[in-house]
């Protein structure tokens, strides 16, 4: 499997998708000419309906993607979804809100879809909720559940848990559970599951059986019954398979 699962589209002071930018013409690798986008967990634009927010997101990405040499097209225009997903050469999954990414996915078929095609070959990257949907499951979301979906399975391509934007703050006054804390509650129900702790401008590449962590800073690892530890870039990632 081919696979880019990023943490953030935006850095303070970048341009959007600015820092993995570099990131993506190398996955891609000018193997690709045309990139099917998945623009569902765009919903943060009230004032307009949700086609129109998917149209103002697929533009947004799609000046990026111009920049680096590919033509970038969302499947909210498909007829048909499945086989706009088949045909794909390669796929690429926006972030925000990964409940109701999640839910578009299983109503048109595209969840299961996705996971057929890049199984197979196809390229997929994703950021935030994209990265997410590439796990067993949207459980280690930071997202609020706006919308339920008919189930909170994902597709699988990878056997861990993500946990995008990661942070170890705790900032003074809030009197809420950490994001480590969070993950531990998650863990304490899931006691086989690994979660990644992916913190902002990192990402995972995949190539065939082989997984890196790039970008600027290490990984945070969560296990049931150890204590929660860094993986630096360049250590190996085998464990998690």
């Amino acid at each position: 499997m081919k696979l880019l699962l990023i943490s953030n589209s935006t850095m303070a002071g970048e341009a959007y998708l600015g820092w993995p930018q570099n990131h993506i013409s190398d996955f891609l690798n000018k193997e690709v000419k045309r990139v099917l986008f998945i623009p569902y967990a765009g919903v943060n634009l009230s004032d307009i309906s949700l086609e129109e927010s998917w149209n103002v997101y697929e533009s947004k990405v799609k000046e990026v993607y111009a920049k680096l040499g590919y033509d970038l097209y969302s499947i909210h225009h498909e007829a048909d979804p499945v086989a706009a997903i088949k045909n794909a050469e390669a796929i690429a999954v926006g972030g925000g809100n990964t409940f109701y990414l999640v839910h578009m996915m299983h109503k048109t078929g595209a969840m299961d879809a996705v996971k057929e095609v890049v199984a197979n070959g196809v390229p997929y990257m994703g950021w935030s909720a994209g990265s997410n949907v590439a796990c067993p499951s949207l459980r280690t979301t930071n997202d609020m559940p706006i919308m339920e979906p008919a189930s909170f399975a994902c597709t699988a391509l990878i056997p861990f848990q993500i946990n995008p934007h990661y942070l170890d703050a705790h900032p003074d006054g809030h009197g809420g559970e950490t994001r480590q804390q969070r993950i531990d509650e998650f863990l304490a129900v899931n006691q086989d599951m690994y979660v990644v702790g992916l913190r902002e401008a990192s990402l995972l590449e995949m190539n065939g059986d082989k997984m890196e962590l790039k970008g600027k800073h290490p990984l945070r690892i969560f296990k049931y019954g150890q204590e929660a530890y860094e993986v630096q870039i360049g250590e190996s990632l085998d464990f998690l398979f």
